[in-house]
C-alpha cells in the first residue's frame, strides 16, 4: 500500500476554503445573521488540528489577507487574528484532538472569541466607533456549528486520505 504524498490533499484543502469562504457570503435569515460563523476562521482551525506539521502561522496569515481583500476590510486585519488563533490551536492541538466534539465546540468557540476581539480591536484603533456586545455572537454559532463541521471534514479527510 502506497503513502499518498503531502501534494495529494492540496486541492481538498483548498477546495474547503472556498467553500467556507463560500458559506461566509451566504444569505441568512435576519434573526440568524448575527450569529453567522466564520467559517473560513473554523475550516482554519479545523486544519491546524488535523495537520499542524502542514498549517500553522503563515496559511493562517495568507488566508486572513485572502479574507481582508474579499470583504474590503483593513489589509492585515483579518491576517493578524488568523494567524493568532493558528498560532493557539498549534499549541492546543494535542489537548483538543482527544476531548469529545463538545468540549471542543468551546474550545472553538474561545478561539472564535479572540479572533473577534482582535478584529473589534483593530476596528477600534483605525477610528470605527465600536458596535453593540452582538458582535461577539458568531463565536457562538461557530461552537453550534463547530461538532457537524468537524464531522464533515474529518470524513472528507480520510475519504480523500489527506495527511
Amino acid at each position: 500500500m502506497t503513502t499518498p504524498s503531502t501534494s495529494a490533499g492540496r486541492p481538498v484543502i483548498a477546495f474547503s476554503l472556498v467553500a467556507a469562504f463560500l458559506l461566509g457570503g451566504m444569505p441568512l435569515p435576519v434573526w440568524l445573521e448575527k450569529f453567522r460563523p466564520d467559517w473560513v476562521a473554523m475550516v482554519l482551525i479545523y486544519w491546524n488540528m488535523a495537520l499542524p506539521h502542514r498549517f500553522g502561522i503563515s496559511i493562517g496569515w495568507i488566508v486572513g489577507i485572502l479574507l481582508d481583500i474579499g470583504r474590503g476590510a483593513l489589509f492585515g486585519q483579518h491576517a493578524l487574528a488568523f494567524s493568532v488563533v493558528a498560532y493557539l490551536t498549534c499549541q492546543t492541538y494535542r489537548r483538543i484532538r482527544v476531548v469529545p466534539l463538545w468540549q471542543q465546540a468551546f474550545s472553538i468557540f474561545i478561539f472564535l472569541l479572540i479572533e473577534q476581539i482582535i478584529v473589534f480591536w483593530i476596528s477600534g484603533i483605525i477610528g470605527y466607533p465600536p458596535r453593540d456586545w452582538w458582535y461577539l455572537a458568531p463565536a457562538l454559532g461557530g461552537m453550534f456549528c463547530w461538532p457537524l463541521l468537524f464531522v464533515i471534514l474529518r470524513d472528507v479527510r480520510r475519504y480523500f486520505q489527506v495527511s
